[in-house]
């Protein structure tokens, strides 16, 4: 007998034709997942991936841990495997399973059978029935069944080899990373665009970062929040490449000569443009943004549809229909909460508008765009002089 761990996926499993290459992407995601952890044989089996440790001592804690955040797995099993599947086999096999759970504590159980072979001498309620009663016979004192709402559920499954468990620890979900092309986040230092990053991570999508900053107005403080949340986003995408773009000339130029109710629109439209310029050096095909509708001045849907029209690359808007509380839970989930609200200024906080234009027209913004004569100079300076943060 073996301890494993049996990985349980949902949405590969109705891909058709091209299962396998997302059953291929998911497994060479955990293998880097695990991989500083010991050595592993790691294969696919009938519509799970097993996980077998090879070192006699494995921090069962750290894998679980790193597997909790590889997208894809829905589940993940941890239990033994026996390659003999007979009955006696399976008994015994359950036995040392429950044993090894229960301890000295008194629990109710039931058990649930699983078998891929049709060809096995028993169906999968008869297993069950049959080793219920093994182990009550054998620990009587500390067991008894309930079917409805037991404490342990014990789960066999019948493959080609056998599989026994009782913990199932759930999975982030979502598609295999890097199965689905390639965005750039827009990274605040806010609540939304950690939130918003993960959520499409979790569609397959590889990202990466791009953050304005505006020193003297913003901090150090401010800039390694913001690589601290990308470290947080890291830890579900492996390798996450930042952009720290400075922006203070820029703002100061908008500031000078746009009108004041018009900053905040211009100020998005060119961190708009200045991302899908790093975003095709970066061979993506989409940006992603935090916004949500109506949560503030230039996230009404006339400012949104201001900002789209200045680049075209499609814009990612995860959060658009969430209220601030939905995305808080998120972000809580995720780790970024606690980072996120330390209150270091980001380039959007400073130089806003007391009265923001909530209702632009393109045309308007278009004409008062006009007077930043030098603004295409500006942004390929400032993306010439962007520092680059690569995290894992």
């Amino acid at each position: 007998m073996k301890n494993i761990f049996l990985i349980k996926y949902g949405e590969i499993a109705i891909k058709g034709n091209n299962r396998y290459l997302f059953e291929n992407a998911l497994l060479k995601n955990i293998r880097l997942s695990i991989k500083a952890l010991g050595n592993f044989h790691i294969q696919k089996e009938q519509g799970r991936i097993l996980i077998e440790p090879e070192d006699e001592y494995i921090d069962t804690d750290e894998v679980l841990s790193k597997l909790t955040k590889v997208f894809g797995i829905v589940g993940i099993c941890v239990g033994i495997k026996n390659e003999k599947v007979d009955m006696d086999s399976i008994k015994e096999t359950a036995l040392y399973h429950m044993q090894s759970v229960c301890g000295n504590n008194q629990y109710t159980f039931k058990v649930e059978s699983r078998r891929s072979n049709k060809n096995f001498p028993l169906n999968s309620m008869e297993i069950s029935k049959e080793v219920g009663a093994y182990i009550l016979a054998n620990m009587e004192d500390q067991l008894k069944v309930d079917v409805h709402n037991p404490e342990i559920k014990l789960n066999i499954e019948l493959r080609n080899s056998l599989y026994v468990y009782s913990k199932v620890i759930p999975g982030p979900g979502g598609m295999p990373l890097g199965t689905n092309g390639k965005a750039m986040l827009l990274l605040s230092g806010g609540i939304d665009s950690p939130v918003a990053g993960w959520m499409v991570a979790k569609r397959g999508v590889e990202i990466g970062g791009v953050y304005f900053e505006s020193p003297p107005y913003t901090s150090e403080r401010a800039k390694q929040k913001v690589i601290d949340l990308a470290k947080k986003i890291a830890a579900y995408t492996g390798r996450f490449k930042l952009y720290i773009v400075p922006f203070t000339d820029i703002q100061m130029e908008i500031y000078q000569k746009c009108p004041h109710q018009q900053l905040t629109i211009i100020m998005r439209r060119i961190m708009m443009r200045i991302a899908e310029k790093i975003a095709k050096e970066e061979n993506a095909q989409a940006l992603i943004t935090g916004e949500s509708v109506g949560q503030v001045a230039s996230q009404t849907i006339q400012s949104l549809a201001v900002t789209n029209a200045v680049v075209t690359l499609p814009v990612f808007r995860p959060l658009i229909g969430f209220d601030k509380e939905d995305i808080v839970s998120i972000a809580k989930k995720i780790d970024t909460y606690e980072i996120s609200i330390l209150p270091y200024e980001d380039c959007c906080t400073i130089f806003v508008p007391r009265h923001p234009e909530t209702k632009p027209k393109l045309e308007y913004i278009q004409k008062s765009e006009e007077a930043l004569t030098d603004i295409e100079n500006m942004i390929e300076e400032a993306i010439k002089n962007s520092e680059t943060v690569i995290v894992h």
